[in-house]
């Protein structure tokens, strides 16, 4: 396996720059879609229970949502009350809170749905969760999972543990959390969430003390990961077992992202690995996908898996501490997962934090946004 990777990863390489190589100056057309990758399709047929017609046309629907959020937005103005892509329409449905602005929004080319909040009341709604979980001197209960804007219900939703919904610490946060704004309580969960990290297990690709997580996407001069898997300074060591780098910045709880500087001959592609599970996915940039877009995950444990985007900006309460402004999704995991790539089509989206269930029986698992982290420590994400 370890051997394979490598040559997997050498092969990628050689074609990338080999494409780089060849390209010319003189100037052309807009270049075409570029081609989708078997393994997405595959992945997503398996996950979703779509057909590869299907899977294809989700795609280049979920392409078009994406590229028209900003407009619809701006289009929405102060009376934007949140959007997601509706996968019955194949379109993008942008809330808004005036019917005087839902002509301007529908002449974008999005669906319009009237509510009674905007998005910066529910925004301040979640945000004073925040406050009131963070100044208890034991935080958020364990029998709360998390809270996040829901732009679809346009309210604030509380996600709690099916079997602690009636703990009286569950009973009076929520309580609490009423006086904010508009709330919703979901009692879905089976368990808490917890990080993905796991101990020391062969061939999977990096190490840092006795834990072991997965690479996040490659930017230039190392790559981006979970925060729980290492704090700064630490040893990071290759799949296969030679020194590889160090974390040069890193943050958790609170969020979860960091930065392994890489070096001792490791190089880095704009790839997301199939692990010999499905072909390797090219990365060509980091457009946020809306809610409801579909969205895959590669990790070292149980390498590609797919389903929807659930929520965002959403405080997720691990044993550790809370992290903000995660990425809910429908999407499994298991321990060593941890850190790996969420990628919508070929567009990166975030690493893999934490979540509840496994590849088995189900789950649901969050990330961290990937332009945040970028952001945060000064990054560009390499693209092909």
């Amino acid at each position: 396996m370890r051997r394979a990777f490598g040559l997997r990863i050498g092969m990628t390489a050689l074609l990338v720059l080999g494409a780089w190589g060849g390209a010319s100056l003189t100037p052309a057309a807009a270049a075409p879609e570029p081609p989708l990758s078997a393994g997405l399709l595959t992945a997503m047929q398996r996950d979703l229970g779509l057909t590869e017609p299907q899977a294809r046309e989700r795609i280049a629907q979920e392409r078009t949502a994406t590229a028209l959020q900003g407009k619809a937005e701006r289009a929405a103005g102060d009376a934007y009350g949140g959007s997601w892509f509706d996968a019955s329409t194949g379109r993008l449905t942008v809330a808004v809170t005036s019917r005087g602005s839902a002509a301007a929004v529908r002449e974008t080319g999005a669906a319009v749905r009237l509510v009674q909040h905007s998005a910066k009341e529910l925004d301040a709604a979640k945000e004073g969760i925040d406050r009131q979980a963070a100044q208890s001197a034991k935080g958020a209960p364990r029998g709360v999972s998390g809270w996040h804007v829901d732009p679809k219900a346009n309210q604030v939703v509380i996600d709690v543990v099916a079997s602690r919904r009636g703990d009286a610490d569950v009973r009076a946060f929520v309580d609490r959390a009423r006086l904010a704004g508009p709330v919703l309580v979901e009692a879905a969960m089976r368990e808490a969430p917890a990080t993905f990290a796991a101990g020391t297990v062969g061939g999977d690709p990096y190490y840092t003390g006795n834990v072991r997580c997965s690479i996040g996407f490659s930017v230039h001069g190392g790559f981006v990961t979970a925060g729980h898997c290492g704090r700064p300074g630490a040893f990071v060591r290759g799949w296969d077992g030679s020194g590889m780098g160090t974390f040069q910045g890193s943050s958790f709880p609170g969020d979860d992202y960091a930065y392994v500087g890489i070096g001792h001959g490791w190089w880095t592609v704009p790839v997301v690995l199939g692990w010999g599970t499905v072909p390797d996915q090219l990365v060509r940039g980091s457009a946020e996908a809306p809610v409801g877009a579909s969205i895959c995950r590669s990790g070292s444990t149980t390498h590609w898996h797919c389903g929807r985007v659930l929520g965002k900006n959403e405080t997720v309460n691990y044993s550790q501490g809370a992290v903000h402004q995660m990425t809910k999704t429908s999407v499994c995991a298991e321990p060593g997962d941890s850190g790996g790539s969420f990628i919508s089509g070929d567009q990166a989206q975030g690493v893999t934090s934490g979540g509840w269930g496994n590849c088995r029986g189900g789950g649901e698992t969050w990330f961290q946004p990937v332009n945040e982290i970028l952001w945060r420590y000064g990054l560009t994400l390499h693209t092909a």
